[in-house]
Parts: C-alpha cells; structure tokens; sequence
C-alpha cells in the first residue's frame, strides 16, 4: 500500500500498482517515496484529470462490466490533489508501514 498524504486532506492509500500508475499520470517520477511541492501540485492535478477523462480511463463503469475504471480509481487522490492546490500544500506519498 502507498499513503498520499496532504495537510488538508485525509490520507488515501491505495495498492502499489494503481499508485504507481497514478504518479506516472500526474508526469512525476514513480518512485516511492515522492512529493510534489506546492508549485508542482496544480500541474500535477490538471495532468492527472486529463489523463483520467479519456476513453481508455472510462472503460469499466458500465453495469454489465464489474471492473471499476481508472477515472472511478483516481478520484480519492483527485480531491487530495484538489485540496493540496486550493491551500497551497506540497503532497507526499510513501510505503504503508503497516
């Protein structure tokens, strides 16, 4: 598990694949641990969102399909990312210790 964490915001953890997916998308290095300083984290949230709003991301959110889409994934660490921006907070993730 990897724990994103902000002042703002609730942690989220999410499991290492997706997380790591979802640094990539952000345009930031995947290693763990990361952060974004506050200048970094609105290009960041603005990366992500446009790589969650494509086709691709949206597959797996129809009712005959019980997988749950990428952009359904992304969304708890959209609105961390989201309050990281709005309160000029840096954002980091590391390794669950638990």
């Amino acid at each position: 598990m990897i724990i994103f964490q902000t002042k703002h915001h609730a942690d989220v953890s999410m499991f290492d694949n997706l997380a790591v997916k979802l640094i990539g998308l952000m345009g930031h290095s995947a290693s763990v641990p990361g952060a974004l300083t506050e200048e970094e984290v609105e290009r960041a949230l603005n990366k992500l969102s446009e790589a969650v709003t494509s086709p691709s991301a949206q597959s797996g959110d129809d009712w005959d399909n019980d997988s749950v889409s990428l952009a359904h994934r992304a969304q708890p660490l959209l609105e961390l990312l989201d309050a990281a921006n709005r309160n000029y907070d840096h954002v980091i993730w590391e390794k669950s210790l638990r």
